[in-house]
């Protein structure tokens, strides 16, 4: 009767023991730091270098950067127009793209393993003028590159500062803006910049 009762007893704790384990491996489990997706909202831009991955078609992968003219090259189906689509976008394309006589029902996945170097300038009363790097996957608007560059001098004119923007056209366009009423809160434009913007803050009279 004895040795079944420490029998027993032997069970009982090896099966506490395997369920502690248990719960502190799945709390280990649950703790762990995740890596942030990727936006998928993300606008790809010429240069970005990417990872174009077919399931369950490891021979078509391939890694690509996109061209100056936001093409990339891809098996069967030759040269794909990127311009203006963002992750989730291209990667909707190819799948109609190849859906349409090469695969059944491919699945694609697009992911930026390099992003293309971007800066925005930022020139005349500010305190470190010069090329500002523009967050490869955020927007930035005026003030934040002004803010990056040191911030308005002392005798900077807030109330003139030049944007100036070359057009998918090609046409170059100069807006002049009141940062004063941006930052109030009284403009409804942020002026989110793009790509090489040029931003001059001139100096007030004194």
């Amino acid at each position: 009767m004895r040795v079944l009762k420490i029998f027993c007893f032997l069970i009982g704790a090896v099966s506490i023991s395997l369920i502690a384990m248990a719960v502190d491996s799945s709390d280990r489990g649950s703790s762990k730091v995740l890596p942030a997706e990727e936006p998928r909202d993300y606008v790809l831009q010429p240069l970005d270098l990417l990872q174009i991955r077919f399931f369950q078609e490891s021979d078509m992968d391939r890694e690509v950067r996109i061209s100056r003219e936001d093409t990339v090259t891809l098996p069967l189906v030759g040269s794909v127009v990127l311009r203006g689509l963002t992750l989730s976008e291209a990667e909707s394309e190819l799948r109609q793209l190849y859906d349409r006589d090469y695969l059944v029902n491919p699945q694609v996945n697009v992911v930026v393993l390099e992003y293309s170097r971007r800066t925005v300038n930022v020139l005349g009363s500010v305190t470190a003028p010069g090329q500002i790097p523009f967050p490869q996957e955020e927007g930035l608007t005026l003030l934040d590159a002004i803010s990056r560059a040191g911030g308005f001098t002392r005798l900077a004119e807030r109330r003139k500062i030049s944007l100036t923007r070359k057009l998918d056209s090609g046409r170059v366009e100069t807006f002049t803006i009141d940062a004063n009423d941006v930052i109030k809160g009284d403009s409804e434009e942020r002026w989110v910049l793009q790509t090489d913007d040029l931003i001059y803050v001139p100096e007030r009279f004194l």
